[in-house]
């Protein structure tokens, strides 16, 4: 990946045979079971490995869009890029391995089709998944990383209004000389684009303009009354400036997170959408601020997404459970209003 002045270094590697461009070509599926399984038999006893080094300008460049000036104590990283050794917080790996890929390859939403349904099952969300640390080999700036992706499952499901869509759960695994250090499985959803997109009204009609365009990204912490022991919220809002940011530093182009038109007409949402990678990575930072006092960071990550998050919207991330025995788990949420957005549990050593 070349992004940025980065010096990483993407090298595609595939086993047990090489993808050709015609691999990529879309077919159609009639319905949700026969998408699955067409992507099955694409990625059957495939395994994808990457080659990467961890480069110091793209850990810098997240803490700054995430409003965080230091990564680790004394390094302040509106002045510096982080050191050769400097651990990477958790999640925040999400910033490489980002996809490799001509825009003629990407899909009409501008996403990577790697693991994309196939048609009609064209509109992605990110669904949820799990991860777990390797504490004798965490990663660190400086390190050259294999990343094995494998497709776990292609299966036909139905949504709650009965829909069909098809759920894509993709296993990745990151290893150092060290040896392994992070396995990350994630999901997405997809289902078929809405037969006629909601029609919402022009900004300077449903809200101010001025507030839209200029408001910042924010985030603070505000004890209540409801607040999980001396746990605060944490109260955010993410302007459109940091989700182009986020969308530059992960090379995630899905037009969803950038572009009106498209976000509004085509997906039919209201607004433009917070990445859910973006949500996953302040939950593990709210995590780390509050509930992470010594020790080697967490073990294990499970989370789901189930609501969207837009531009500009004021939500909550706070702690709904915290339980000690043989080892801490934080149950946590994140909340705008009275809809949950997503849930996450993380456990650590106690």
């Amino acid at each position: 990946m070349q992004c940025c002045g980065l010096r990483s270094r993407t090298k595609w590697i595939f086993r047990p045979t090489a993808v050709s461009h015609s691999c990529r070509r879309r077919s159609i599926a009639t319905d949700a079971s026969e998408a699955a399984a067409q992507l099955m038999h694409k990625f059957r006893d495939r395994t994808i490995v990457r080659k990467q080094m961890l480069d110091a300008n793209q850990l810098q460049r997240l803490c700054l869009t995430l409003g965080r000036s230091t990564v680790a104590p004394g390094l302040d990283v509106t002045t510096e890029v982080p050191p050769d050794g400097t651990p990477i917080p958790p999640g925040y790996h999400l910033v490489y391995f980002t996809p490799a890929d001509l825009e003629s390859s990407l899909g009409p939403d501008g996403t990577d089709q790697t693991y994309n349904a196939p048609a009609p099952f064209s509109r992605r969300m990110w669904a949820g998944g799990q991860m777990s640390w390797e504490k004798d080999s965490p990663l660190r700036v400086g390190d050259v990383v294999e990343e094995h992706t494998t497709l776990r499952g292609a299966t036909a499901k139905r949504s709650r209004s009965g829909g069909e869509m098809v759920l894509v759960d993709v296993r990745k695994e990151f290893w150092t000389k060290r040896g392994l250090s992070l396995t990350d499985q994630r999901s997405w959803i997809f289902r078929p684009p809405p037969e006629q997109a909601q029609t919402y009204l022009p900004n300077h009609l449903h809200r101010s303009t001025e507030r839209h365009i200029y408001e910042r990204s924010t985030s603070q912490d505000v004890q209540t009354d409801t607040s999980v022991s001396t746990c605060p919220e944490r109260h955010l809002r993410w302007s459109p400036v940091a989700l182009f940011r986020f969308s530059a530093l992960t090379f995630n182009a899905h037009m969803i997170h950038y572009n009106e038109t498209w976000t509004r007409e085509v997906d039919g949402h209201q607004e433009l959408v917070v990445h859910g990678p973006l949500n996953l990575i302040n939950m593990l930072d709210y995590w780390r601020d509050h509930h992470f006092q010594t020790g080697d960071g967490p073990n294990t990550m499970s989370y789901r997404a189930m609501s969207p998050i837009f531009a500009g919207e004021s939500y909550t991330i706070k702690t709904l459970a915290r339980r000690s025995n043989h080892s801490d788990s934080v149950e946590l949420v994140i909340s705008k209003g009275n809809v949950v957005c997503m849930t996450g549990s993380i456990t650590s050593s106690a």
